[in-house]
């Protein structure tokens, strides 16, 4: 073969590889169903009335409005504003409160939005006829109801009054008409001059879209954050106005890694939480009724991106479309503030099994130990404080004298506390949450009036074996000594019971007081947000190692 023939069969070989190669990369990567997120800003019992939206991209800004389909995908209805400063009202009778910039049900003030208004009886297909119908009306403005499209002009606090000005202005062939109970007012900020109005049922809610003329990526101010992405109104079963926050995923954690971690940390430790971030999001989708996830640590934090900064924002870049796996499918990447000292295994906290969230002796938190906000803490009971407590959440007990931790872990946390009231009667907790929420304690590391898990007692409370069993020796029958600590110990009592003694267990405090001193703060399940800073910043750590140190097994796709 010729040399330039081979030349050339080298050049596709190698282009022909690298190709492969590519295309099996991306077809091995997780590829999420859906990467639209609505993410819950006001929803439940803290609805409103009325939100305000400001768009402060640039000059020439405002908003388009429309529905959202099936694949989350924004559908202009073709209404639009040049205005900046819009407000979205429940359609009833509302009164602007210049104090507070907000507009509150009510009948008079200097300025009211009135929920009656006179509607021509022509429907029409596009949003510019019906314009353009209402065209030479100041108060004109165009409805949008169940896929037609409405012209119409005033708001009136009352049908009498809505009737009465269509006889004086002299306006034929129309009605009164007044909003259903899912429909959104839209109007300028500050004044009664209605923009827009739109209803459909229960079918699709009114979503608000920022634009740029300039194609600037849009940046919204809400409630004194700043968003990316769009709006949506729903108002479920008639009542105030549910507020979610429409967003790209990308974006959305662009709002959530300078809250969960802080915007001036390292850059591999916040790669390492916008991955479980991402993760965690898609992981929920549809975890609420009517949106994904929330704003708060039920979810994980997000209040847009107003802390955002080029940091914070490169580590989402640099792991664009990235998300943990275990086994092909997606993880739930749970993380905790810092687990002082040793992670733990899911089913010893919660209720399941989780095989990637096994518990992992962390070393890296000792790096981080003297920074880590509340990483020490000290929690301490009187006899009476702790019986009020366990009595406030529904236990019949009487005066609490003393508690044990019964139980801990392979990996030194808590998992079983016992407390005896002065009955006798004893109350035991099992498993992390159940602890944390029946004692108020940080973590699930902790100790009991300073004793030990190590700690080993001949007969009571005051035969304490200094050193533990390592340093203890049994005799046996033939003279011989065993070091105990070599294999595990039993004790028999008199009825031919045995029970480990060692770490399992501690003697039972019995005390007028109780002090619980731990390290840690948080769950202890899955990645430590302050290890992740220790691995980054003293040992040159990269994100993937800290993810795979944390996630038993799991893969980076």
């Amino acid at each position: 073969m010729k040399k330039t023939a081979k030349t050339w069969l080298a050049i596709f070989l190698t282009i022909t590889l690298f190709l492969t190669s590519y295309v099996y990369q991306n077809a091995a990567a997780y590829t999420p169903t859906c990467t639209t997120l609505k993410v819950g800003i006001f929803y439940g019992s803290n609805t409103l009335p009325s939100a305000n939206l400001q768009n402060v991209t640039g000059y020439g800004s405002g908003y388009q409005f429309g529905i959202m389909d099936s694949n989350r995908q924004f559908v202009p209805v073709g209404a639009v504003t040049a205005e900046t400063k819009i407000t979205m009202l429940r359609d009833r009778n509302m009164v602007y409160d210049a104090d507070n910039n907000e507009y509150d049900p009510g009948l008079t003030g200097s300025v009211v939005v009135g929920c009656f208004h006179i509607q021509l009886n022509n429907a029409y297909s596009t949003y510019a006829d019906a314009l353009a119908a209402v065209s030479g009306y100041s108060t004109g403005f165009v409805k949008y109801s169940s896929g037609n499209f409405y012209a119409c002009v005033g708001n009136y606090v009352s049908a009498d009054d809505a009737a009465a000005a269509i006889t004086a202005n002299g306006i034929t062939k129309s009605g009164v008409t007044s909003g259903t109970s899912s429909t959104v007012t839209v109007v300028k900020t500050g004044t009664n001059k209605i923009l827009f109005e739109f209803e459909y049922g229960s079918l699709y809610y009114l979503v608000v879209m920022p634009v740029s003329p300039d194609g600037t990526k849009c940046r919204t101010w809400f409630k004194g954050y700043k968003y990316y992405g769009s709006f949506q109104y729903p108002r479920f079963d008639g009542e105030n106005l549910t507020v979610l926050n429409c967003v790209n995923i990308e974006d959305y954690t662009k709002g959530v890694i300078p809250y969960e971690m802080a915007n001036t940390w390292p850059l591999e430790a916040l790669k390492a939480q916008a991955v479980c971030a991402r993760t965690y999001a898609i992981a929920n989708i549809g975890k609420h009724t009517g949106f994904d996830v929330c704003t708060t640590q039920d979810c994980q934090v997000y209040s847009g991106i107003s802390q955002a900064n080029a940091v914070t924002d490169s580590a989402v870049d640099q792991t664009a479309g990235q998300y943990l796996t275990y086994n092909g499918q997606l993880c739930i990447t749970y993380y905790t503030s810092s687990d002082g000292g040793a992670t733990e295994n899911s089913e010893n906290v919660w209720p399941e099994m989780v095989p990637y969230l096994r518990g992992v002796s962390d070393p890296y938190e000792e790096d981080i130990a003297a920074i880590a906000p509340g990483y020490a803490w000290t929690v301490e009971y009187s006899s009476s404080e702790i019986t009020a407590r366990l009595q406030g959440k529904g236990y019949n007990c009487g005066t609490i004298v003393s508690m044990a931790v019964t139980q801990y872990t392979d990996m030194g946390n808590v998992y079983k506390v016992t407390l005896t009231d002065n009955g006798g009667k004893t109350f035991t907790f099992t498993k992390g949450e159940s602890i944390r929420l029946a004692l108020g304690t940080g973590s699930i590391r902790f100790t009991i009036n300073g004793a030990s898990p190590n700690d080993v007692y001949v007969n009571d409370a005051g035969g304490k074996i200094t050193g533990g069993l390592s340093s203890a020796s049994a005799i046996g029958g033939n003279g011989l000594t065993e070091i105990l600590g070599q294999s595990k110990v039993y004790a028999i009592n008199g009825t031919g019971e045995t029970s480990v003694v060692g770490s399992q267990n501690q003697v039972a405090v019995t005390s007028d007081t109780f002090v619980l001193q731990g390290t840690g703060h948080g769950h202890n399940i899955g990645m430590s947000q302050w290890g992740a800073y220790s691995m980054a910043k003293f040992h040159a750590m990269t994100y993937d190692q800290i993810l795979k140190f944390y996630f038993t097994g799991t893969k980076i796709e």
